[in-house]
């Protein structure tokens, strides 16, 4: 059992900044963060599969987010850049990669409570 706490939400003008964090009390085969809003399926933003590091990022995602890996930790960050409204939503990380495509919420085992990410215009 590996459990997951995020941190590092909040609101942001269009255009800033924000990290989000998640700690895992043990270690796993990969970790995600993945989004979502009321009434839409959860959207996979960033996964990294360890320990190569292999970062995957989902089309809302490239260019303008980081995922990392801190190896000390058993711990992932996100950097989210240029942030806009549309990136708006509760972001969930994920662990454990049990099978099938990596930005795919069933494809992975354990998740955190989530954060809230508002983007305001």
């Amino acid at each position: 059992q590996v459990q997951l706490v995020e941190s590092g939400g909040g609101s942001v003008q269009a255009g800033g900044s924000l990290r989000l964090s998640c700690d895992a009390s043990g270690s796993t085969n990969g970790m995600a963060w993945f989004r979502q809003v009321p009434g839409k399926e959860r959207e996979g933003v960033a996964a990294i599969r360890i320990p190569d590091d292999s970062p995957f990022y989902g089309d809302s995602a490239k260019g303008r987010f980081t995922i990392a890996k801190d190896n000390a930790k058993n711990t992932v960050y996100l950097y989210m850049n240029r942030l806009k409204p549309e990136d708006t939503g509760m972001y969930y990380c994920a662990a454990e990669i049990s099978g099938g495509f990596v930005l795919r919420a069933s494809s992975f085992k354990y998740w955190g409570q989530g954060t809230q990410v508002t983007v305001s215009s």
